[in-house]
């Protein structure tokens, strides 16, 4: 029996290797005429920045000030600079740093007051905002689709997501070219970041019909791909692969929301400096083990080809060995486990899951697995 359901997503959608050199036809087409371009600073090093630029002759500028975990005050530098520049639209290139800081900064550039007041959730925006043209470089955030900014207060050092409707970007551009570069390590992290978003699509409470088969669909290419976008960089059928998965993964997630494993990662991000892709990818498996007790993952296990879940969570954790990242405890100094379970359990995203957990459990698990 299918329940009742609502599905929307309003970003448009323009996916295959070479798209991003549509930028300029497409806003042009939008009628948008002066752009500023927001990019990891890398991409205005190696002059990714400067072709873009060349490509699309309406880009009047660019921003790429942004730190691997974008802060509050470069969101209020990127809107001062779009507010200087008058312009209409935004080009985000990168990982979801740029497209986060990017989708922020859309929304204050039009508001007069200061970015902390909506971090925090003290003002609400009105829903007017620059028009964000995103290309994602990683197969992984999502960001591109997704309604989602995560930042950090530089004053507080915490690190929250801020939704709002105003997020969405107005056309994706996902081009598996931009990922021929990435390296190794940010290959296995963004990717297992994206494996996170399909199977907490799948068994978040909040999951239905229509997610369930974009995140199934986005793990199938996945699970198919990822190790072998890892071996080989250059392997565009590879990075293609990585690339749609990663994006039903976004299409999926951003209707459910995550659940225990993007609960977790804020403290393991915060307390001992992971990316956030290696923060989820280290309490992946565990939860594909506990959640296996709500009934379903088994059978998802077994339609991509697993025995069951346990199959599946073993094959998650030897993808985690072989990639180098971190998987005990003891990998990230050893500590205060009850403390640390105290934070996950209470983050809000936790009530998504579907095992419920105290914090006495949870802290055993960690004990026990980690």
């Amino acid at each position: 029996m299918v329940n009742n359901f609502a599905y929307a997503m309003p970003v448009k959608i323009e996916f295959g290797a070479g798209v991003s050199k549509k930028l300029f036809e497409i806003t042009k087409n939008a009628g948008l005429m002066r752009g500023i371009l927001i990019c990891d600073k890398m991409f205005e090093a190696n002059g990714t920045a400067a072709q873009i630029a060349k490509n699309t002759p309406s880009i009047c500028g660019v921003y790429c000030e942004i730190t691997p975990n974008p802060l509050l005050c470069e969101v209020e530098a990127a809107a001062r600079l779009l507010r200087e520049k008058r312009v209409d639209y935004v080009a985000a290139l990168g990982g979801g740093s740029s497209l986060d800081l990017a989708k922020f900064a859309c929304s204050l550039a039009l508001s007069d007051r200061p970015a902390e007041e909506y971090f925090y959730k003290r003002a609400v925006f009105a829903n007017r905002h620059i028009p964000l043209f995103a290309m994602p470089t990683t197969a992984g955030t999502g960001s591109e689709v997704t309604p989602v900014s995560v930042c950090n207060d530089q004053t507080t050092g915490i690190k929250a997501p801020l939704s709002h409707p105003n997020f969405y970007p107005h056309t994706a551009l996902i081009d598996p070219e931009l990922t021929l570069s990435v390296p190794s390590f940010v290959t296995a992290t963004t990717g297992l970041d994206a494996m996170s978003h399909a199977l907490e699509a799948i068994w978040s409470v909040n999951h239905q019909p229509i997610c369930d088969a974009l995140a199934a669909e986005a793990l199938s290419s996945i699970f198919r791909h990822l190790e072998q976008a890892y071996d080989d960089g250059g392997n565009l059928e590879a990075r293609t692969g990585m690339s749609y998965g990663a994006l039903l993964a976004g299409l999926a997630f951003g209707q459910t929301k995550t659940a225990a494993v993007h609960a977790c990662s804020y403290p393991f991000s915060s307390r001992f400096h992971l990316s956030h892709g290696e923060a989820c990818a280290f309490t992946l498996d565990l939860f594909v083990r506990i959640n296996a007790e709500a009934g379903r993952i088994d059978a998802l296990s077994k339609k991509l080809g697993f025995e069951n879940a346990e199959a599946m969570a073993d094959r998650i954790f030897r993808l985690k060995k072989k990639f180098g990242l971190k998987t005990t405890l003891a990998d990230i100094g050893s500590p205060d486990v009850r403390s640390l379970a105290e934070e996950c359990v209470a983050h809000p995203l936790f009530q998504n899951n579907p095992v419920k957990l105290t914090v006495e459990e949870l802290a055993a698990y960690f004990k026990a697995f980690l």
